[in-house]
């Protein structure tokens, strides 16, 4: 089966309610609370992407069991630090840098030295990050140039620490967190403000963890060796996912679309604050609040005239994951949208800053860069009508994602390769995509 599809032809009036795939950040989270959790948990609606599947087989690879029951998964943990690790035993977390970075909060205590590798993507990405307040902690880690692969040896003599975390990264936030379940004592993160799936799914899991909200930054107390019970959770819709369907809706003519039962945390949600400052009108309905997170459907429809956006800096981290699909609609906007310190974006799969800088070149529209800020000038009347080929090289699933939006709502010929990225996050996409109307080869 070729790797690649075709897509010849622009998508338009449609009127539809969809479900995307459920959360990557807070599947991942569920598998790993529910290892350290006392008892056999039960969560529905897992993605069921690479990333979560690597995430169950690494459990597995810890002494953890589950199964799959009805749509259900089972996952029968032995409370904190219950793993049974065999000696020589090596992780693979695949492409997934939230399992990479997670897991190693949780092998703090390991009595032998465990072997982290990942995909070449991955292993290209720095761990510096998280190996500096894990050395804090007291645990022993090998790594050269701060790269996968990666050997870590717990330590029974883990301290609390005190640690100042100024990127804004939950993936770093996260591992601290997670670490210090392990640890006595209380350990206090000053965080600058990110994602909080992880703390939130604590204080569902009835943990004693204490956050107090600053001027962009919280302080995080969390004190450890506090075992908690198994659980049941059904993981809720993935706005990273529903911002696609959000873009090819506001861009495609005479059409509207509902998201049904998306998790709109407010640390995520940044590209509807920023797509609604350029002239959108999505709309949040039947809001409600499920084990902390808050789930909603997201209506959207298309807009005529978009404006260009002065992005407020703060809105960054809660649109990290986004700003790909945000800068299509930049393209199609009047005016010039300025974006300011997206260096961030250089540290996911790929280089994004610099994939997406290209990108928009590639379909005509200008872009200046000075270091980490861009301004996008926009044409509203952006139509395409050339050929374009994606190179398998990009290996990033929501370059993938981008391409396959620009194709259906600007025209032009496209061969977008590498479509098996697409098991990183949204197995579904091009199924759903389908039952809108796209026309897919």
């Amino acid at each position: 089966m070729t790797n690649h599809i075709i897509i010849k032809n622009k998508l338009s009036n449609f009127n539809k309610k969809i479900r995307v795939s459920a959360d990557k950040s807070i599947s991942i989270r569920s598998v790993l609370f529910a290892s350290q959790a006392v008892g056999t948990s039960k969560i529905s609606n897992l993605l069921e992407s690479e990333d979560v599947l690597n995430s169950l087989k690494t459990i597995k690879k810890l002494g953890i069991d589950y199964s799959k029951v009805g749509g259900v998964y089972k996952i029968k943990g032995y409370g904190l630090n219950g793993f049974n690790i065999k000696n020589k035993t090596i992780l693979n977390a695949g492409n997934s840098g939230t399992l990479a970075r997670l897991i190693l909060g949780l092998l703090v205590k390991s009595k032998t030295e465990v072997k982290l590798i990942g995909d070449k993507s991955l292993s290209k990405r720095d761990f510096s990050r998280v190996i500096k307040p894990l050395r804090q902690f007291g645990v022993n880690i090998k790594s050269k140039n701060s790269l996968l692969p990666l050997k870590i040896l717990g330590t029974e003599f883990l301290r609390p620490i005190k640690y100042q975390e100024n990127i804004g990264s939950a993936q770093v936030k996260s591992c601290i967190i997670l670490s210090a379940l392990n640890t006595p004592g209380i350990t206090e993160i000053n965080s600058k403000s990110s994602r909080n799936h992880t703390e939130l799914f604590l204080k569902f899991l009835k943990y004693p963890i204490k956050v107090i909200k600053k001027s962009g930054y919280e302080k995080i107390l969390v004190r450890g060796l506090k075992q908690f019970s198994s659980f049941e959770y059904e993981v809720p819709g993935d706005i990273s996912s529903a911002s696609f369907f959000i873009v090819l809706t506001l861009l495609s003519k005479n059409s509207k679309i509902i998201i049904k039962k998306v998790n709109v945390n407010k640390s995520r949600i940044g590209i509807i604050s920023i797509l609604n400052l350029m002239g959108a009108k999505i709309k949040l309905k039947r809001k409600m609040i499920y084990n902390g997170e808050e789930i909603a459907d997201i209506h959207v429809k298309s807009i005529k005239n978009l404006s260009a956006v002065n992005c407020p800096p703060k809105l960054n981290s809660s649109a990290i994951d986004e700003f790909l699909i945000i800068f299509l609609v930049a393209a199609k906007a009047r005016g010039i949208s300025k974006f300011k310190d997206l260096g961030e974006m250089n540290k996911k799969e790929s280089k994004r800053l610099n994939l997406a800088i290209k990108f928009l070149k590639l379909i005509g529209i200008k872009v200046v860069r000075i270091q980490n800020d861009i301004n996008i000038y926009g044409n509203p009347d952006l139509i395409l009508s050339k050929k374009f080929e994606m190179k398998n090289f990009l290996k990033d699933h929501r370059i993938f994602f981008l391409s396959c939006i620009t194709a259906l709502t600007l025209g032009g010929e496209w061969k977008i390769n590498d479509r098996d990225s697409i098991n990183t996050s949204f197995p579904n996409f091009l199924k759903t995509l389908r039952m809108i109307g796209a026309k897919i080869n």
